[in-house]
């Protein structure tokens, strides 16, 4: 065990951490309106730049790219290309939206355009998606920590669980932000530094030899982001649809843009965001091809064997430097989505339906219980260690209909039994897709999750809008005098 990069990643992490949460706590304003979990709408520029690009990146733009990118090759980029694209839509368009109408989760916004019960719907679904990605986050950080140790990866995931519940309980969204500012300095730092450390290395002091190994393989198409056509047609075409079309409407990404000083912010914040989150996938994927190429490495197996690879190749305040940032950067998730789950806990469901009267103190308290018990539970399933981009993309799948149901609400009409419907429908059929010969039986096995689920989104909200009488789209205006009276009642 090396004990010495142990404590400096620990120590780098408890100081950035508790330090700057507990700094924060003293100055905030408790009593403020939403200040827990949306820092009383008054979040700048760069801290909310940084969230969503940080909020993002996490244990599968990381891990999950080294780990396709030995599957893959280097069309495993496009994972981090499709969160791009992802921050182009929330930054010009859904999060600016929730911003202008002022709600404080998704869910939110789908009672103003439908009803109590659409919004009740996707919040116990999209609930359960949050949490599903949070086991995902928390067996990343379990291997960070088994590459610096002897430790098994679950024992990893409950020493990383307690940051990240640090990361958010003592200040919120407003802690999380200002040590994401930190964060992603010290990582972009540290992975230009150990790239190009990693290259010296190699035989030549480049990058050659990795090229050969893969040609020398007759796997000339792990060496291009286009892959083959198999890849383009199902990894790529799959990914890039469940990325925009579930987390341009999760509640994860969408709550920094709730909590974004104005619409202006986060429209500037695009130009911070989308670049910091997009260059990570060129870095995470010549370091996975490289680690591959090792036989050393290789025998290591494609969860661990880029990041061991680091801790071997790197001086050791280097590794520890960069570890730690990688860590932040999952951690930093981990606490978002357990901070979102505690927003759509609180506000769709105990203020909702037990005590609209509820103090920002009560709800600061019960959000602070959530997240623990939230965190805890992710940490013991995250022992399961199903593979990461795999089970993101599944995920995905399920936040899809709620995209296409929220923007025909928005823009076009209002039918709640149409909305209803299509959620379901489309659940049913993502269900019978994982889980039954379905997709065989037709003929269409390498059809991803999230393709069926947009089919069957669109072609059931536009039959059912055609067929149904409706109000018009809620910001046409049709619908905002029925909405505020839902919510003051």
């Amino acid at each position: 065990m090396n004990y010495t990069m142990l404590a400096a990643v620990l120590a780098y992490e408890i100081i950035v951490i508790v330090g700057l949460g507990i700094w924060l706590q003293r100055r905030r304003d408790a009593a403020a309106k939403d200040e827990f979990a949306l820092a009383h709408r008054s979040l700048p520029m760069p801290v909310v730049a940084v969230t969503l690009a940080l909020t993002v990146l996490g244990t599968a733009h990381i891990l999950g790219v080294f780990e396709m990118a030995w599957i893959l090759g280097a069309a495993a980029v496009w994972f981090s290309l499709a969160h791009v694209i992802l921050l182009v839509v929330v930054c010009l368009g859904t999060g600016v939206w929730l911003r202008r109408i002022g709600v404080a989760t998704v869910p939110q916004l789908l009672q103003m355009c439908y009803g109590v019960e659409t919004r009740l719907l996707v919040s116990c679904v999209m609930a359960g998606v949050l949490f599903g990605i949070l086991t995902v986050e928390a067996q990343g950080i379990g291997i960070i920590f088994a590459s610096l140790t002897d430790w098994d990866i679950p024992t990893g995931a409950v020493v990383g669980g307690v940051l990240g519940i640090l990361y958010v309980i003592l200040a919120g969204i407003r802690e999380i932000g200002v040590v994401n500012l930190v964060n992603a300095v010290v990582m972009y730092l540290g992975l230009i530094l150990a790239v190009i450390v990693v290259a010296l290395n190699l035989p030549g002091q480049d990058f050659q030899t990795v090229e050969n190994f893969y040609l020398s393989a007759d796997q000339a198409h792990m060496l291009s982001i286009f892959g083959n056509t198999q890849i383009m047609m199902t990894f790529v075409l799959a990914t890039v649809v469940a990325v925009i079309f579930s987390q341009g409407i999760n509640q994860m990404l969408l709550q920094p843009a709730m909590a974004a000083k104005d619409e202006k912010t986060i429209m500037r914040a695009l130009w911070i965001a989308a670049p910091v989150n997009g260059l990570f996938g060129v870095f995470a994927v010549v370091l996975g091809l490289t680690a591959k190429s090792i036989p050393e490495f290789q025998a290591a197996g494609q969860k661990v064997a880029a990041t061991s690879m680091l801790v071997a190749y790197l001086p050791n305040w280097l590794a520890a430097l960069l570890l730690a940032a990688f860590l932040a950067a999952i951690l930093s998730t981990f606490a978002m989505i357990s901070l979102a789950v505690a927003t759509i806990f609180s506000h769709d469901i105990y203020r909702n339906l037990y005590k609209p009267t509820a103090s920002e103190q009560e709800m600061t308290r019960l959000m602070r219980i959530v997240i623990v018990v939230v965190a805890s539970i992710a940490i013991g399933v995250a022992s399961f260690l199903p593979p990461i981009l795999a089970a993101m993309n599944w995920l995905f799948a399920w936040l899809v209909p709620v995209f296409w149901v929220l923007v025909f609400g928005l823009f076009w009409r209002c039918n709640q039994t149409v909305a209803v419907t299509t959620l379901l429908g489309c659940w049913i059929a993502n269900t019978l897709w994982s889980f039954s010969d379905l997709p065989v039986w037709l003929g269409l096995a390498d059809t991803h999750n999230a393709i069926v689920t947009v089919v069957v989104a669109l072609v059931l909200l536009v039959a059912g809008n055609l067929a149904l009488p409706g109000r018009p789209g809620y910001l046409r205006g049709g619908a905002s005098e029925r909405a505020d009276a839902q919510l003051s009642g």
